[in-house]
């Protein structure tokens, strides 16, 4: 597949991959990460495995995902995605804790969507997040999404119990 690249006022986005490797452990593994379900990350290893099949997903010539490195001054800050299952397009966002709350996980995520909707024709996004996730939800909201789901089956990653979760989507018509 062509290697997509995004750019926004102040950031781009290009296909994330193991070139990355130290600048993803230093916020995949950071232990304070409370509310995802997938992370933080145990060791370097972990990380370098997720990697290797992101690697391969961009190799396709139609991915199921696509990861995306958000660059800020050339400098790697966290990662925006979308997954793709049966024509919804659920996206989603890290920063790392040195660059939050400077607006980096909006404008990303807001390239994102503006882009599958120009390149791809997407009309339908999810998200989730821990409704403890306030950042999260806030973004959400601020992508004009809307909250269509609350329920109480979510496990975030080394959490001793289940938590809950909310669902927003974004239907363009």
């Amino acid at each position: 597949m062509k290697k997509i690249e995004i750019s926004t006022k102040r950031l781009l986005l290009k296909p994330l991959g193991s070139e990355y490797l130290q600048t993803v452990t230093d916020y995949a593994m950071d232990k304070d990460i409370r509310y995802m379900v997938r992370l933080p990350n145990e060791s370097i290893d972990e990380t370098a495995g997720f990697l290797r099949r992101v690697d391969l997903e961009w190799e396709k010539e139609n991915p199921d995902f696509y990861e995306f490195a958000v660059l800020y001054r050339n400098e790697h800050i966290g990662a925006v995605s979308i997954y793709f299952e049966n024509g919804i397009g659920e996206i989603g966002w890290i920063i790392n804790k040195k660059y939050r709350r400077n607006g980096f996980a909006y404008e990303a995520a807001e390239s994102l969507v503006k882009y599958f909707v120009a390149n791809f024709g997407t009309a339908h996004f999810i998200a989730h997040c821990d409704t403890e996730n306030i950042a999260s939800y806030k973004v959400m909201e601020k992508l004009g999404m809307t909250r269509t789901d609350e329920h109480g089956r979510r496990r975030n990653r080394f959490a001793a119990n289940d938590s809950f979760e909310y669902k927003y989507e974004l239907i363009l018509l």
